[in-house]
């Protein structure tokens, strides 16, 4: 069989072409570090890494809402120990006005510096995210979501929490009104509160059998005849079996279930009240209750040792109100922090997914291109060589 010469020509030229070709689709592999650089290349592989890389962006798109969310927290957390701190500088306050020593003037320069307080705890409750919204803003506001008026701070943002758009619903707000605005009443489950009378006072109680806790108002009512104080218990307005019971000076009266200690000289016709604890303790009330009374000159040691044991419950309850939902905040940033760590775990899977589908073994890839480096020069003599290929090479003129 005799082959051409324009045949071999033909023959070489295309063999220099496709090593050509492969050799500059290894250098742009080598050069890219992809394996598959075209979904041609590898259609399987191809479409592998497209899903791993749809994978992490969704990862990424979570991580910047738990992002969100984490910088929030932070703030909230932040907040809360500002607020407990001054709660314990105003609990430290109402303890001093306790002082048998002190005059009224000296009492009411306490109540200016309660009334201080307030005014930081009311800068806390308004305190901005730093991005247009506010920590305690509930479902989003606007504008500042504790308001003054003239019967005391309303809560005017919108009740609830903001959560973030993802798999994961974690907060960005919290509803202001229920932080500081619905601590239990009295030692959480129920309140003494005193009627009438001024040489005695009601301490906040405790329980003793809570299985027996009937959640029925209680009316202590004290009578003082030839000398004699006793008292009556009504419950709901009806007469019990406690009457006309001799009082001792801080002896406790034990109440189904729950038990008071009254002290002092009760007068007749004095009474007290036990009532069921209510979620509508307000920081801003308790301590304008307390600067308000203590601002009140020519008041009885009772009336005064009253003002301090009440303003002392209160405190303590929002104390622990708001100390409870600093502890949620932990809890929600270290939930945060496990999904964070989740997700970087999955987008270390999508990452090594894609790069096993499209990566290229720079090793491997290397050998190969030198290989076809050297199959493109062997190609290239060739050609070269069948040009000098002419019966006019041959022909002596």
């Amino acid at each position: 069989m005799r082959t051409s010469t324009l045949t071999s020509y033909a023959s070489s030229l295309a063999n220099l072409q496709r090593r050509q070709n492969e050799m500059t689709d290894a250098q742009a592999r080598l050069t890219s570090g992809l394996r598959v650089i075209h979904a041609s290349d590898d259609p399987t592989a191809a479409a592998r890494a497209e899903r791993a890389r749809a994978l992490m962006q969704r990862a990424d798109s979570t991580q910047r809402a738990v992002d969100a969310s984490r910088n929030s927290m932070t703030l909230t957390e932040s907040a809360l120990s500002d607020a407990g701190e001054l709660l314990q500088q105003a609990r430290e306050l109402v303890t001093a006005a306790g002082n048998a020593s002190y005059s009224d003037a000296e009492r009411a320069d306490v109540a200016n510096q309660l009334s201080e307080i307030r005014k930081q705890l009311m800068g806390v409750a308004n305190r901005s995210d730093g991005s247009g919204g506010y920590v305690f803003s509930g479902q989003g506001s606007g504008r500042p979501p504790f308001l003054e008026r003239p019967g005391g701070v309303d809560y005017v943002g919108t009740g609830g929490s903001v959560r973030v758009a993802s798999d994961e619903p974690l907060p960005l707000t919290l509803d202001g009104g229920q932080v500081w605005l619905s601590a239990p009443t009295g030692n959480g489950v129920f309140e003494t509160r005193t009627v009438s009378g001024s040489g005695a006072w009601i301490d906040a109680g405790r329980v003793t059998a809570p299985d027996q806790v009937t959640g029925s108002t209680y009316a202590i009512n004290f009578t003082v005849s030839g000398g004699a104080t006793t008292y009556s218990i009504l419950r709901d307005g009806v007469a019990t079996s406690v009457a006309n019971a001799s009082f001792v000076d801080g002896q406790a009266i034990e109440i189904d279930g729950m038990a008071v200690t009254v002290s002092g000289t009760p007068g007749d016709g004095d009474s007290f009240e036990l009532a069921p604890a209510e979620p509508e303790l307000s920081v801003f009330d308790a301590l304008d209750r307390v600067v308000n009374e203590l601002k009140t000159p020519l008041r009885t040691t009772a009336q005064i040792t009253q003002t301090v044991q009440n303003g002392l419950r209160d405190l303590d309850s929002l104390s622990d109100h708001l100390q409870s939902t600093r502890s949620m905040t932990g809890e929600v940033l270290n939930r945060i922090d496990g999904v964070s760590g989740r997700l970087d775990d999955l987008k270390l899977f999508g990452e090594t997914t894609r790069s096993d589908a499209e990566d290229l073994d720079m090793v491997q890839a290397i050998s190969d291109f030198q290989n076809q480096q050297t199959g493109y020069q062997a190609a290239l003599q060739t050609y070269s060589s069948m040009q000098r290929m002419s019966l006019f090479d041959y022909i002596k003129i």
